[in-house]
């Protein structure tokens, strides 16, 4: 492990017996640090801001409550993106939502393009469109591995499943979103 990553993880150690002795300025602390990355995971899951609120709401309350439990046999991260999993498998079934054809914004560089960030956007929504389209556990170990840089072990834990079923959704998912890409930006959707 690097010096930077033991020096967090010690850090999260540090702040997760804090929280569990009822320090809540180590709790705003870890929740600072979680939401962004939390709402980033969540967001290819629902694109609606109500339900990854409360979602994000709902995993760090059971940090909160249940950091006592916290024994350190897996990364800190690897707990917490397990409990938000869980928390948006419950708060998904059965929703179901359409998504919104373009972002209400974009935010690129002024100077850039227009025809550069119109393929920008249209690269993204067919990304968007082509993730949306792959069933949720598969959706969910593409996110972890590509967007926030999980070993299979680690996704694993959190989709309390085998490495080789980790394995075998990131295989599909890679084949799945590849002809879904073609299709989508060959027009043909």
């Amino acid at each position: 492990m690097d010096q930077q990553a033991n020096e967090r993880s010690d850090g999260e150690a540090d702040l997760v017996d804090r929280i569990a002795a009822g320090d809540r300025h180590a709790f705003e602390i870890l929740y600072r640090s979680y939401f962004p990355r939390l709402t980033r995971f969540l967001h290819r899951m629902t694109r609606n801001a109500a339900t990854i609120e409360e979602i994000v709401d709902d995993t760090m309350l059971v940090v909160w409550q249940r950091a006592a439990t916290f024994d350190g046999s897996c990364k800190l991260s690897t707990w917490v993106f397990a409990i938000a999993y869980r928390k948006a498998c419950k708060a998904l079934h059965g929703l179901d939502e359409p998504l919104e054809a373009f972002p209400d914004t974009w935010e690129g560089a002024e100077e850039e393009q227009p025809e550069w960030r119109f393929e920008q956007l249209r690269l993204g929504h067919a990304l968007d469109v082509a993730l949306a389209a792959l069933p949720l556990e598969q959706r969910a170990a593409f996110q972890l591995t590509f967007y926030h840089d999980m070993s299979y072990a680690e996704i694993a834990d959190i989709m309390e499943c085998p490495v080789n079923t980790i394995k075998t959704r990131l295989f599909h998912a890679r084949r799945r979103l590849a002809l879904q890409l073609g299709r989508q930006l060959e027009g043909r959707t």
